[in-house]
């Protein structure tokens, strides 16, 4: 089961992560056995297309998608943190932590993809067809896609970063219009994230199928590379939301001013939970209990944690720039340190956006505008989204132990 979480006014979406993964697995069986025999040709011929349309499919409701949510997203992030000095010193401190989260995943999946670089083959395996993979793009030309001349030619052009910037901004200046024109286009833009989510959803029930037929062509073309490239992956990109978790407990012994014996026996149910469920609201009640254990005033747990359910995904910028970075890798494309920067900033945003989605879909929305802005391409990502049940386990781990970690250190914060 994916994380996932419904948000007030969007629609609950259910995807089969349990069985698209095991179309995966049967995909790179069934091409492995076929490499070489008579119907090899005949077999790919209509598992290619399927797996293609697929993932056109999937590309397309991004931007759309992408716009609603950051503007819901920012949205209610400025309105909790309107809330309040202690609204304000619990969302000034989810910011920094996604901030940190961004910046700590740069310089730690770019570490170990040097120590441990992605085999050839694996990489030849899972690139997909990333077509001209382009050269490093300068500071000037980063600076000038921040800022086009006009915003619906960067929308058509696919341009994810100068969209993310704008609505953002558009966002940030609604707040200073009247109650009833703010009113109308939250719900205008709720509406729009809405009906989005409803398509994407559709989509992603397809999943099965299109990763079926994506895996066949790989089995029949790489055969066990692809599940090596895979293995690895996993490993890579769970190490960065390990770190989180570590991170979570360093919080929590600096600034919470906790003891570590007494911090990890009060997290020990709710990770409990958390691995169960896969789920951040369904450790809610838990992760109360564990804040009263651990002395944090009621008043502030009871505020604290609702809102960080609802806002803040400490594991999502660094867990989904690090499938950025490492498609960026398997693609061979080059990565300057201003586009990292970018990546980062655009982690930051969009994580204020993926709330309350299920982790299949909140991998689909995060992970393409941060590739598309650092000029990535996204075709790896059609069968990278066949194994995040296995890294969302260790997003729902690191989110929790934040959760707990930012409210003791909000709490003591008071005093």
């Amino acid at each position: 089961m994916a994380e996932q979480q419904s948000a007030a006014g969007f629609p609950e979406i259910k995807v089969p992560a349990a069985l698209t993964f095991a179309a995966l697995i049967l995909g790179f069986m069934i091409g492995t056995l076929l490499r070489g025999t008579s119907i090899e040709a005949s077999v790919l011929a209509i598992a290619q297309p399927a797996g293609t349309l697929w993932l056109r499919a999937l590309q397309l409701t991004i931007l759309p998608l992408v716009i609603g949510l950051v503007y819901t997203g920012i949205s209610q992030t400025l309105a909790a943190a309107g809330g309040g000095l202690l609204a304000r010193r619990a969302v000034t401190m989810f910011c920094l932590v996604l901030l940190a989260s961004g910046t700590m995943s740069v310089l730690l999946v770019t570490g170990l993809l040097d120590l441990f670089p992605i085999p050839a083959s694996a990489a030849a395996a899972l690139s997909g067809d990333a077509g001209d993979t382009g050269t490093v793009p300068g500071v000037a030309e980063i600076l000038s896609a921040m800022m086009p001349e006009n915003i619906f030619a960067a929308a058509a052009a696919g341009a994810m970063l100068p969209m993310v910037l704008f609505v953002s901004l558009f966002a940030l200046a609604a707040t200073k219009l009247t109650q009833a024109p703010r009113q109308a286009l939250s719900t205008l833009f709720e509406g729009l994230a809405g009906a989005m989510m409803v398509i994407v959803g559709w989509v992603l029930m397809l999943a099965p199928i299109g990763v079926l037929g994506l895996a066949m062509s790989l089995g029949a073309k790489m055969g066990g590379d692809a599940v090596g490239a895979l293995a690895h992956y996993i490993l890579i990109v769970s190490a960065a939301g390990l770190v989180v978790v570590l991170s979570g407990f360093v919080l929590a012994l600096t600034l919470g001013g906790q003891k570590f014996m007494d911090f990890a026996r009060a997290m020990l149910p709710v990770h409990a939970v958390a691995i169960s469920t896969q789920s951040s609201l369904a450790c809610l009640p838990a992760m109360l209990v564990a804040s009263r254990k651990i002395g944090v005033r009621e008043a502030t747990a009871d505020f604290v944690l609702p809102l960080a359910v609802a806002i803040f995904r400490a594991t999502s910028p660094a867990m989904n720039l690090g499938v950025a970075i490492y498609a960026a890798h398997l693609t061979g494309t080059p990565l300057s340190p201003v586009a990292l920067a970018a990546g980062v900033l655009v982690a930051f945003l969009v994580s204020l956006s993926s709330v309350s989605l299920p982790g299949t879909i909140s991998f689909v929305v995060s992970v393409g505008p941060i590739a598309m802005a650092m000029g990535v391409p996204v075709a790896p990502l059609g069968l990278l989204v066949a194994v995040e049940m296995l890294p969302d386990l260790m997003r729902t781990l690191g989110n929790v132990t934040m959760d707990v970690a930012v409210t003791a250190a909000v709490d003591r914060g008071k005093e």
